[in-house]
């Protein structure tokens, strides 16, 4: 978390608009392993960093809106390998428990956790009548090196992978359709997958569980430590 805040420093240092943010960072960590700030990799990258990093930028992103008169966008690069977490979807209380632990699991818990973070800052920003919209999606599969801790999959990805994914600038097609494209003006809380609106499964459509996981993360990055986060949240 200190590399985000202080990128996120630096940039609203620097005292510049912010139309546009695209969290897109990501990793697929086949081992466990916990992060500096002793998160599970995956949860850490994928979603907390995302999580905070938007957070500190959100006040700009308000202000632009409000001085510019045009509407911000937030973009959250999820993947349909949500659909492949945990039987619960968010694990609160075993997010770092090493027994039981699934790589492809935990990729795509951090994967719904994408999901649950646009739905909810929707909503939140729609409350306070913010003209910044915010949205998910799959980029769909791509070559790139994400896969690169999984010397299987990374195997047959340099061997087939210019038969069965796409590649970079395929796979940028729907987070720029969603930032930029005027079709999309007002749209917000919503998943896409190849430039369109999809159909979610019923795990990532748990309203509640999306609020646990908001006050969760919101925990985390105010300087709870994992292992005391219940007593945080009965203080």
């Amino acid at each position: 978390m200190a590399s985000v805040r202080k990128f996120a420093a630096d940039f609203n240092s620097l005292n510049l608009p912010l139309n546009i943010l695209i969290n897109n960072a990501g990793v697929a960590m086949p081992s466990f392993m916990l992060s500096q700030d002793g998160i599970e990799m995956n949860f850490a990258t994928n979603h907390i960093g995302h999580f905070l990093l938007t957070n500190l930028l959100l006040e700009n992103m308000k202000a632009t809106a409000s001085k510019s008169g045009l509407e911000g966008r937030i973009v959250i690069v999820s993947s349909a390998a949500y659909r492949i977490s945990y039987r619960e979807g968010i694990r609160f209380d075993r997010i770092n428990e090493k027994s039981g632990y699934n790589g492809f699991a935990a990729y795509g818990q951090s994967k719904l956790a994408n999901i649950f973070h646009a739905q909810e800052l929707s909503d939140r920003l729609k409350e306070e009548g913010v003209a910044i919209t915010v949205n998910s999606l799959h980029p769909g599969g791509i070559y790139t090196n994400i896969w690169r801790h999984h010397s299987f999959l990374k195997g047959i990805a340099a061997a087939f992978g210019f038969l069965l994914l796409k590649n970079v600038h395929q796979g940028a097609a729907t987070s720029c359709y969603v930032a930029l494209h005027p079709q999309v003006k007002g749209v917000s809380g919503k998943y896409f997958e190849d430039c369109n609106s999809a159909k979610l499964n019923t795990i990532a459509t748990d309203r509640e569980m999306a609020k646990k996981l908001w006050d969760f993360s919101v925990n985390i990055i105010n300087g709870c430590n994992y292992d005391t986060l219940n007593r945080c949240e009965n203080s």
